[in-house]
């Protein structure tokens, strides 16, 4: 490949479609209206088990991608995932206990798996590529994963009800209302499309490559003892990959927990900051809110990928991890007082900015402390911190959440005044402040952190 960007390129293709998982919350209220029986905890389910499958699977696809090369995995990861969405299409088919099986049977599982299988080609062909520039280009490689929400949210909002496309606020151009169901099957058929296209640009470089005019740095006598490359059962073996697969998980869970619930949580912060009645005007502009948020959201989540990325390229992996898990752990100690719309979408914006700064810095430390050749399955091993996150912090959000009133939402029409929905209001302040905590902690942990040594040179 004459031009190495083209590999970008196509990890970008990928990853915006990848990153639409990250839209769950859009479908969580609309979900709860059309099943009356399903709970807080049933609804997150599906959100929980997705993240769960997609860590499994790179782990899985990691080891596969190093023997056959990225293309055919991704393409693979394409096709379960368009065929998961697809499916999910006939959850209404089914009574309320069964629909939520088939909605993690597809949704989740099939969703999860091909989400999994095109994640860590994208990443571990652009890490051989880039040795030059591995925290910037491992932070470019997966910011369309968090920029996919940017997109898919308010495209998956309007599809629901019918309206109008907005970025920003802006309403762009009207769509039609093909309904719950039929956006899952929209979105299939758009995944399917976008990732194997961007598939046929991934290809490794030949063995042994280096960008023109860049030289490895030189190994001082004190790095003599380090190991270049650890297979993974090395790699598990080591104490700084116990540490830093505790400290991912940490940054995961928190961040997750509020990506996975953004739209939720402002609704009840906002509906139990309110002096009058709600009627289903407010509450759909406030809807319209949540949906706005998280949009904002996976900007800062993209944005953090390269900013923090490039940032440690500079100031290096351990000094740029602590300072993310600092301005994390605070942040999420303060949450619960966000109630006015601009100060909850700063804290959720800066916990987006650290969160997609752990998805950029984590691959690449990886990469520095265990080496490049077999990347592609430690740092599957690596990620099964996200996966576990994924299931931790969604799963605290719900079962920490606090019941603190069911609000009555009334409808105004032309000679009719009627009740149409009631909704269950949470308080997730302990869940925040126990997320708060453990990253304050994994910056005490990260203290100790230094590369792995050899007990006897090979």
């Amino acid at each position: 490949m004459k031009n190495r960007w083209f590999v970008v390129l196509g990890a970008l293709i990928i990853q915006v479609s990848l990153g639409a998982v990250y839209i769950w919350s859009v479908f969580q209220t609309p979900l709860l209206t059309h099943f009356p029986d399903w709970k807080e905890t049933h609804v997150t389910w599906p959100a929980q088990i997705i993240l769960a499958c997609f860590a499994l699977a790179v782990i899985v696809a990691g080891r596969l991608q190093d023997k056959f090369g990225p293309r055919p995995v991704a393409i693979a990861g394409g096709l379960l995932l368009g065929l998961g969405l697809i499916l999910a299409r006939f959850t209404a088919s089914f009574p309320p206990s069964t629909a939520l099986i088939w909605l993690i049977l597809t949704y989740s599982v099939l969703g999860g798996l091909g989400i999994g299988a095109a994640y860590v080609c994208p990443i571990a062909t652009c890490v051989k590529w880039f040795p030059d520039k591995r925290g910037l280009i491992t932070g470019l490689a997966v910011a369309g994963f968090g920029a996919g929400a940017f997109f898919f949210a308010p495209l998956a909002k309007a599809l629901i009800s019918g309206g109008p496309y907005q970025l920003l606020g802006k309403n762009l151009f009207s769509l039609p209302n093909v309904g719950l169901f039929n956006t899952f099957l929209v979105l299939g058929i758009i995944f399917l499309a976008t990732i194997t296209s961007g598939a046929m640009l991934l290809k490794n470089p030949e063995p042994g490559y280096k960008p023109k005019g860049w030289k490895p740095p030189l190994k001082s006598e004190s790095d003599q003892s380090l190991k270049a490359d650890f297979t993974p059962k090395e790699m598990l073996g080591t104490w700084q990959f116990r540490l830093l697969w505790g400290v991912y998980l940490t940054g995961c869970a928190a961040g997750l927990m509020v990506i996975m619930k953004a739209s939720p949580i402002w609704q009840s912060l906002a509906i139990s900051s309110l002096t009058s009645g709600l009627d289903s005007a407010t509450f759909n502009s406030i809807t319209s809110e949540g949906a706005l948020a998280v949009s904002i959201l996976a900007i800062f989540n993209s944005l953090g990928r390269i900013l923090w990325g490039k940032i440690s390229d500079g100031a290096g992996r351990k000094n740029t991890l602590m300072a993310m898990f600092i301005i994390c752990g605070i942040t999420l100690l303060f949450l619960n007082q966000m109630k006015e719309f601009h100060l909850f979408l700063m804290a959720i914006s800066l916990i987006g900015l650290c969160f997609g700064g752990f998805l950029a810095v984590f691959p690449a430390v990886t990469a520095d402390y265990f080496g490049t050749i077999h990347y592609g399955a430690n740092y599957g091993w690596m990620f099964s911190a996200y996966g576990l996150g994924g299931l931790l912090g969604p799963y605290l959000a719900a079962a920490l959440m606090k019941t603190s009133a069911i609000v009555r939402i009334k409808s105004f029409k032309p000679g009719e005044e009627g009740l149409v929905k009631t909704l269950t209001l949470g308080n997730y302040r302990l869940a925040f402040l126990v997320a708060g905590f453990l990253c304050l902690l994994s910056v005490v942990a990260l203290i100790f952190l230094k590369k792995p040594e050899i007990k006897k040179a090979d």
